[in-house]
């Protein structure tokens, strides 16, 4: 994506949220949490060729932008303290816009299909678990702040969008992604400072819709844009490409944040090759048209589910694509879930884990918890020896645990290329001996590689290991 082309797309993304002269987008609000000790960006609208005064109340500075003489938008950027708050921000072209109850702490954008809309209240006959609890104690004074942006596609760019900041009350929090929220409550139980979440998903979207046109213009050409133009025929407003980004993402360029959470897959999860290419591509676009060039990347691995197939092998193929991502993405990082499907339903209910699992990988990465061994042990190497296969995975020092009774979720493979269920037979530090009686000379393991198979390995901080397979046969 050229610079031109983005910094053409931030002079567009201006809308209107307050009856004023200045008037500024939705995202914009009262109750806002802005990135802390970093330059944030702030911008609206003001009559044509006037000055623009922006005054902070935490060092009572101003400063001066231009609108411009024809449009009468502006743009400015303003230097944070470290976390803390509420502050106020004095927004004036003459007729002054005050936004009150800001924050200044740790913003992160949160984004993808069903499970990560999944809110707090859940979804008809599939609650979040647990969740009434955290609803019922949600009070106002701890310092998480939500801003819900509302489902939109757009064949174009749009400027505004619908959905302010929010404080963290019983009907703010219902509301909300559930992984989202438990994301920001334990970052902020354990930073104690202010955590701020931007939530915009869509349930079945495809994670082409969330990619500009620009960048799948240039680089998946296998795509059609045919119904972006004026007469084009939109198929779905949440699966054609670039429809969600117009809508849900256009409005929200440039606001200032640390980094993204992501949940989604299971659309695509049919494409696990070009899947590999796409969330690579959607993690480089956001990085800059929000010129946060560093912003980590998390995202979740989807959860065991039958499809039309629960023996089936195409989950475990999506599986291995996501963690390639790993080697792809700088800066990116993988919650593993494949312990907590649920067989009758593709929206797991333990959404306090996934969300946990999440900030895990932050607080290890971003900050400074050495302590907490957030990362999934992944398949290292096999070696078969005596009829049994002796698995070796990366994890850290502590090595690999079960949770509770055996470990299930393996399976082996002797040339005839048929699995049978496997028993781990041994745990040594970072190693696993697996057998099974029916394969006398094995040549193959897989963990979790089916589209339903819950696992039962972990680390010793109740991290799962993540699903993998030795062979490279296409069953």
């Amino acid at each position: 994506m050229k610079k031109t082309l983005i910094f053409a797309t931030l002079l567009l993304m201006y809308g209107s949220a307050l009856d004023a002269k200045v008037t500024l987008p939705s995202v914009i609000s009262d109750n806002m949490v802005l990135q802390q000790q970093t330059d944030v960006a702030l911008w609206g609208k003001a009559e044509p060729g006037k000055k623009v005064t922006v005054t902070t109340s935490w060092n009572n500075a101003k400063t001066v932008i231009p609108a411009d003489k024809q449009t009468g938008k502006w743009l400015v950027r303003i230097a944070t303290p470290a976390a803390g708050g509420p502050y106020q921000i004095t927004i004036s072209d003459g007729e002054a816009v005050t936004l009150r109850n800001v924050l200044v702490g740790e913003v992160w954008f949160c984004s993808g299909q069903s499970n990560m809309e999944m809110p707090m209240m859940g979804y008809d006959s599939q609650p979040a678990k647990g969740a009434v609890k955290y609803i019922a104690g949600a009070k106002a004074s701890t310092p998480i702040r939500i801003c819900n942006v509302t489902k939109k596609s757009s064949k174009t760019p749009l400027e505004t969008s619908e959905g302010s900041w929010c404080e963290n009350t019983p009907d703010a929090v219902a509301a909300t992604s559930a992984t989202a929220y438990y994301f920001a409550r334990q970052l902020q139980a354990a930073t104690d400072i202010p955590v701020g979440i931007i939530v915009t998903c869509w349930g079945g979207s495809s994670i082409e819709t969330w990619i500009p046109k620009e960048v799948i213009e240039k680089e998946f050409p296998e795509f059609s844009l045919d119904h972006l133009t004026p007469s084009g025929e939109i198929h779905s407003d949440n699966q054609d490409p670039c429809l969600c980004f117009n809508g849900q993402v256009a409005p929200l360029i440039p606001y200032t944040f640390k980094g993204m959470i992501w949940y989604q897959g299971e659309t695509n999860r049919g494409r696990p090759e070009q899947y590999i290419r796409l969330q690579d591509a959607y993690t480089r676009s956001m990085r800059e048209i929000f010129s946060v060039p560093e912003a980590p990347f998390y995202f979740v691995q989807i959860a065991p589910y039958p499809y039309d197939n629960p023996d089936g092998f195409c989950s475990g193929y999506f599986y291995e694509a996501q963690q390639k991502s790993l080697d792809v993405i700088p800066r990116s990082g993988m919650a593993v879930t494949c312990d907590i499907g649920e067989y009758g339903t593709i929206h797991p209910c333990l959404k306090e884990a996934v969300g946990d699992r999440l900030a895990y990988l932050a607080l290890q990465n971003d900050y400074g918890f050495p302590a907490i061994k957030a990362v999934a042990p992944t398949y290292k190497s096999v070696e078969f020896l005596d009829g049994k296969a002796i698995v070796r995975f990366n994890v850290d020092s502590e090595g690999l645990s079960p949770m509770g009774g055996g470990i299930p979720g393996f399976e082996i493979a002797g040339d005839d290329k048929v699995f049978h269920k496997a028993y781990v037979s041994h745990i040594y530090g970072n190693s696993v001996e697996v057998f099974c009686e029916e394969v006398p000379e094995p040549v193959a393991v897989r963990y979790c590689f089916r589209n339903w198979c819950v696992g039962g390995l972990y680390n010793n901080y109740g991290i799962p290991a993540a699903p993998f397979r030795t062979d490279d046969w296409d069953l």
